[in-house]
């Protein structure tokens, strides 16, 4: 049996995290696309992501693009945590709006990673810029075969 791709192994990665992700699909998330090293995910803003300003929630802002760099620090078939993350928050998000959160891999070198995520509106504005500082732990979301 042969070695998997890249590509492969970053879907499979995501289908393995995915089928145990209760928060991210509570929240009406969904993948949008996943690759080596990146994730794309979207969720529409509802009500009750809305704080008392009437605009999305800056915690809700902040798990999806949490939820983005998760996926893409993961897609390499390694167990990864957040070791650190930060977030800006550059305009709102009202009800009815679909974010879309892009998490790419800045650098990876040894157990650590950084990621950066834009969180944008479906009008192209973004919204928020989010760094997480990935580490990764023992285990792998599933069994590769030998090369």
């Amino acid at each position: 049996m042969s070695a998997i791709s890249d590509q492969e192994r970053a879907e499979r990665s995501s289908a393995a995290m995915w089928k145990d992700d209760h928060m991210s699909q509570a929240f009406g998330m969904t993948i949008e696309s996943v690759g080596p090293g990146q994730a794309t995910m979207s969720m529409v803003v509802r009500k009750h992501h809305l704080n008392g300003h009437g605009s999305c929630h800056g915690g809700t802002i902040f798990t999806l693009a949490d939820s983005a760099f998760a996926f893409a620090c993961n897609s390499h078939n390694t167990l990864t945590v957040a070791q650190h993350c930060s977030v800006t928050f550059l305009a709102p998000g009202r009800e009815g709006d679909r974010l879309t959160a892009t998490a790419r891999e800045v650098t990876l070198a040894g157990r650590s990673g950084i990621y950066d995520v834009t969180v944008s509106r479906d009008d192209g504005v973004t919204i928020a810029e989010f760094r997480g500082l990935s580490r990764t732990v023992p285990g792998t979301h599933f069994d590769e075969p030998s090369a």
